[in-house]
């Protein structure tokens, strides 16, 4: 899909801005918000059985730390710092289960850190930490590092379950590899990908990152081909975001290698036209699948959902979330455990919940939520798509919108008719900039303070 953007248009749409897999986002929540209000969130949720629930496990451990790398993540001393990890796991799992039960889940998914990190013996353990407490269907997905482990694990993370399967390749050529501290040979993550179809995964994911160091349209075109060669059944493709002052290891990074913002727009339109040329389905914001891959599907017949985890294929109402830094959604409630490891075991060894922020959604919110996450999802927001829940249209619940959005219409970026708001070809290369107008929190548009990645 080629669109032409101008300079100026880049320079005015790139600043600061969420990509709203919450709303309200992170920097909107407050340590007011503690293990009090999350125990009145899992009471909400025990009084509810029949509400859906998935599941996140957050294990942070990995081999090494890449430069380019945005995760909570952490470089044990030992294998046994896992073991020590999975007790305190284990005890946070008991201090939620003991209030809600033996629960139905219908997504979990195993996110970093690298989960595959662990040894057999780990995995399994974790694996009945989880099935001892909660019933397991749907969707069971984890985060792999192909370097982490032998191509044999596979077989062994299919034995136990898992459906889905997720693979960073982030680029396959050395010198950007060398620069983000990420040496990742195609060799192995090729020995992986035919490892998890032949153990019977249901769905291959590969992740590829633009904007990295040295990166060029040559490069990155080189990755994409090679990428294709693997055939994964889904892609997501995220823009590097470079936030030194909120993740220091970033520094390592030479900012003078990394592309400019025409540059990184050119890279991210190269990669939709690729894919989708190939025989993809852009979703969204940054995610691509076969046509008969269940995330495709799950857009044409409109049940498309966003969270934490990205684009889902079910839109779960409450996500119950383990582990440091995990971030959790139950009742109209956000919550995020304590970031770092130590401080994390610490709290739950003394019997608490390691909860350190989160914020109890308004009407207000929870409207604006379900505005955003329509737009995010279904790239279009008619009018009257709040007026069952709400009793009112858009424009009426959010007064002056329209207003606000009739710049974007003359950028080229959404058309605006009596029924509703369409995002164009443009737009859906700026769709963060659009959810941005319907946003109540963030600041002034001209305040570039370092709080969010830049949307181009």
């Amino acid at each position: 899909m080629r669109v032409d953007v101008s300079p100026d248009l880049l320079t005015r749409l790139d600043r600061p801005g969420p990509r709203y897999t919450s709303y309200p986002t992170v920097p909107a929540w407050t340590s007011d918000f503690g293990a009090d209000q999350w125990r009145a969130a899992l009471d909400a949720l025990a009084a509810a059985p029949d509400r859906e629930t998935s599941v996140y496990v957050h294990l942070p451990y990995c081999v090494r730390r890449c430069h380019y790398c945005g995760c909570n993540a952490a470089v044990p001393e030992c294998r046994s710092d896992v073991d020590r990890y999975l007790d305190h796991l284990e005890r946070e799992l008991d201090l939620v289960c003991a209030r809600i039960g033996r629960r139905r889940v219908s997504q979990m998914h195993w996110g970093g850190g690298t989960p595959n990190y662990q040894t057999d013996a780990q995995i399994r353990r974790t694996w009945q930490l989880l099935a001892d407490r909660f019933e397991l269907t749907g969707e069971l997905s984890l985060e792999c590092d192909p370097r982490a482990a032998k191509s044999e694990q596979p077989y062994l993370l299919r034995e136990l379950g898992f459906n889905r399967i997720s693979m960073g390749v982030q680029d396959f050529d050395p010198a950007v590899q060398e620069a983000i501290g990420r040496r990742q040979p195609e060799k192995v993550t090729r020995r992986w990908v035919d490892a998890s179809r032949d153990a019977g995964f249901e769905s291959v994911n590969l992740d590829l990152v633009y904007g990295l160091p040295h990166q060029t349209p040559e490069i990155f075109a080189d990755s994409l081909a090679r990428v294709l060669d693997l055939d994964p059944d889904r892609l997501a493709v995220f823009g590097y975001a470079h936030v030194p002052w909120a993740k220091p290891h970033q520094a390592a990074i030479d900012e003078a290698a990394l592309p400019s913002g025409p540059e990184r727009f050119a890279l991210y339109q190269q990669a939709v036209e690729t894919l989708t040329e190939a025989g993809y389905v852009w979703i969204g914001l940054d995610h691509f699948a076969r046509p008969e891959d269940e995330l495709a599907v799950a857009l044409a017949e409109r049940r498309l959902h966003r969270n934490f985890m990205g684009y889902s294929t079910r839109p779960t109402l409450d996500m119950l979330a383990f582990g440091n830094s995990a971030i959790g959604d139950v009742c109209d409630r956000f919550a995020q455990n304590t970031p770092l490891v130590d401080p994390y075991e610490q709290t739950v060894a003394r019997g608490e919940l390691p909860v350190v922020r989160g914020l109890e959604l308004s009407a207000e919110d929870r409207m604006r939520r379900s505005v955003i996450l329509h737009l995010m999802c279904n790239l279009e927001l008619p009018w009257e798509v709040t007026r069952e829940s709400w009793g009112a249209t858009v424009p009426e619940l959010i007064g002056g919108i329209e207003a606000r959005l009739e710049p974007l219409a003359g950028e080229g970026l959404i058309t605006l008719d009596q029924a509703g708001l369409h995002v164009t070809d443009l737009g859906r290369f700026f769709l963060r900039n659009v959810a941005m107008e319907f946003d109540a929190y963030l600041d002034d548009p001209e305040d570039d303070r370092p709080r969010y990645s830049r949307t181009v």
